[in-house]
């Protein structure tokens, strides 16, 4: 430990469309919606939890911003005040020392050049004093414990807020991927199209999250179903609120066609495969990560597309995170896989 290592302030960011999670001294210190609310004159009432409770409740005095979608930066000066406010939270203490802030941040792997800047420049602009990069399939498996420099095939399906990151690795490399713009967003608005075809009722984000939470599926017969859950909107023709009872067989239906296409993105990736790595991905099979892994029979599912066996990594959530800590940690054995 060096002489002047308090005057650094480690940080592991990933930075999510849905959340995002911050870990600093080895602890997730940070797990928060990424989303944040402003005023009239743009300034910061709420992030996070707080943000959140007022999402879809708002007067036209404050709005509430999601600054990120489809994994990547949509509000540049939303996202800025959002990182710097998620920071802060770490350091409630006033110290007369500021530490300089050292950053990874993970990214997609589709991610354009413009859109990696925007990223960087949004981390330097909250405080980042070195930024660095790294992919989120590459962060996940490190996250899991795959050890990426062995010359074994390994594939990694991450399923986030915005996107779904599909990716084989091997000697710390992606050596076939596929980036979609399909996932937990996708499948709420699925939950709230069909809400309003079948049921006549309107709902909102945060109601289509429960619905996912609680009683969400990917098959429409499962071994332990849930119980069937009560969802409040408002009724269509009448404009009145009403309450409606919702199964998991119905949500499975309204997620029926973003899962097909996360299964469409498998298989592609599955086929650009170089031939020794498919035999390691027979052995290995596919592990599953990010919120979406969460979704009742989805590793069931996915199994039976592929005819592969089909991992949902401990605590998925936090996979990502948990991996681009271990790269900050370990910064000189990992450099190589940083942008």
């Amino acid at each position: 430990m060096g002489l002047f290592d308090f005057l650094t302030q480690d940080l592991a960011i990933d930075l999510g469309t849905a959340n995002t999670l911050i870990t600093h001294e080895g602890q997730i210190v940070v797990d928060e919606p990424s989303i944040i609310a402003l005023d009239e004159n743009n300034k910061v009432i709420a992030i996070g939890h707080e943000a959140q409770k007022m999402h879809g409740k708002t007067h036209n005095k404050i709005r509430t911003i999601r600054p990120l979608k489809d994994g990547v930066i949509a509000d540049f000066q939303a996202a800025e005040e959002m990182i710097r406010g998620m920071i802060r939270l770490i350091n409630k203490k006033s110290t007369l020392l500021k530490p300089q802030k050292r950053m990874v941040v993970c990214i997609p792997s589709g991610i354009t050049e413009v859109e990696k800047r925007a990223v960087k420049e949004s981390a330097l602009r909250a405080g980042g004093k070195e930024v660095y990069m790294i992919k989120e399939p590459v962060a996940a498996a490190i996250g899991i414990g795959i050890n990426i420099f062995e010359p074994t095939g390994n594939m990694i399906i991450d399923i986030g807020g915005g996107t779904t990151e599909i990716a084989v690795i091997a000697l710390s490399g992606i050596v076939s991927d596929q980036s979609i713009r399909v996932a937990g967003d996708d499948f709420t608005q699925g939950v709230i199209d069909y809400m309003r075809a079948q049921h006549n009722l309107k709902i909102g984000e945060r109601t289509a999250e429960l619905i996912k939470i609680n009683v969400g599926a990917a098959l429409p017969e499962l071994d332990n179903p849930p119980q069937d859950f009560a969802v409040y909107g408002r009724d269509l023709m009448t404009g009145i609120p009403k309450q409606v009872l919702v199964g998991f067989s119905e949500v499975a239906l309204a997620l029926d066609k973003s899962i097909m296409k996360i299964e469409d993105a498998i298989l592609r990736a599955l086929e650009l495969t170089p031939a020794e790595l498919s035999a390691d991905i027979y052995q290995t099979g596919l592990y599953l990560t990010g919120g979406g892994a969460l979704l009742r029979g989805l590793d069931k599912r996915i199994s039976i597309k592929t005819k592969l066996p089909v991992y949902i990594s401990e605590d998925p959530l936090t996979a990502v995170v948990r991996g681009t800590m271990t790269a900050l940690k370990n910064l000189e054995t990992y450099k190589s896989v940083m942008e």
